[in-house]
């Protein structure tokens, strides 16, 4: 994988205006053929025309094996992915985009599932309404929003089959049928399998209510785009042996691995800094990372056997990796 991260080319079929600030596009194959099979909570890396990588949740049906579907909120504090993806991104923009991968996925066993969305945070909460209303399976869906006006996807929604499953909660709206997270998670059938998805505020109020009402965390489901890049009061510094070259680069307790790659001539590739996209993933050939990203899968982090310099720190004194 350090050699570099597989792409897709795709096209974009079509773009629309789904609520204020927020775009839809869909994504084809440039043949025409069939697209990776995902699954509900999975997402995309798109590589954006300005040379960025970012993330974006699928919204459509797992079972559509033709299209990728993804919303893009045009934030004000953007660092320019979703600016890019609304400036530049036209219909029949030709694209690069990661296959799907999934750190979101639905639990098969849970006997009822509780999917929680707050503004764009919907899109892998509807595919996830997809899956289980397909398969049958026990779910309901709440969809908090500032305003109907800024409700992404409300038409799709509304002509589901699950549409009497899921309740739009509007903060500009009365205040009985504004987001009771308490209330909603206190009443919860048991053994309920809890998904959550929006905007930070959003998800710390949820976290720390399921924590506060005794929520086991085996059964407590989130997803962030922005891992973890900013230092802790433990950090401490650390080298990294540059395998290839023979080269000890020492790491300082603020500075960033890639950071100090940089600052010592070694040109590392990445894009998102973020420790979401792939892009500066190395090989990991002695130590033990202190994995920070939203990339690697928990299984895949457990082996210790590679990371994300722009994010990721380390548990050791050393870390050996290739380069």
């Amino acid at each position: 994988m350090s050699g570099g991260v597989l792409t897709l080319a795709v096209r974009v079929a079509s773009r629309r205006a789904e609520a204020q600030g927020i775009c839809s596009f869909e994504l084809v194959d440039v043949a025409g053929g069939v697209l990776p099979a995902f699954s509900a909570g999975a997402h995309i890396d798109v590589h954006l025309p300005n040379g960025m990588v970012r993330p974006y949740s699928l919204f459509n049906s797992p079972s559509e094996r033709g299209r990728y579907m993804i919303c893009v909120l045009n934030e004000p504090g953007s660092r320019g992915g979703s600016r890019a993806m609304h400036e530049q991104v036209a219909e029949g923009e030709l694209l690069r985009i990661g296959p799907p991968r999934n750190l979101f996925a639905l639990q098969p066993q849970a006997p009822h599932s509780l999917l929680v969305a707050g503004g764009i945070g919907v899109t892998p909460i509807l595919s996830m309404a997809e899956q289980l209303a397909a398969g049958g399976a026990s779910f309901a869906m709440h969809y908090a929003v500032r305003s109907r006006a800024r409700a992404a996807l409300l038409p799709r929604i509304e002509a589901s089959p699950f549409a009497s499953r899921v309740r739009l909660h509007c903060d500009d709206g009365p205040a009985a049928q504004r987001l009771d997270i308490e209330r909603l998670l206190a009443d919860a059938p048991d053994g309920t399998h809890l998904y959550f998805c929006g905007p930070a505020g959003f998800m710390q109020a949820i976290r720390g209510t399921a924590e506060r009402l005794g929520w086991p965390a085996a059964r407590v489901h989130s997803e962030s785009f922005s891992a973890v890049v900013a230092g802790r009061d433990a950090d401490e510094a650390f080298e990294v042996l540059l395998s290839r070259s023979g080269r000890t680069i020492r790491v300082e307790r603020d500075c960033s691995v890639t950071q100090a790659l940089a600052a010592a001539g070694v040109d590392l590739p990445t894009s998102c800094e973020q420790g979401v996209c792939g892009t500066c993933l190395v090989r990991v050939l002695e130590g033990t990372p202190d994995h920070r990203d939203l990339y690697l899968t928990p299984a895949e982090q457990a082996r210790n056997d590679q990371f994300m310099p722009c994010c990721s720190r380390a548990l050791t004194p050393r870390l050996v990796i290739e380069l």
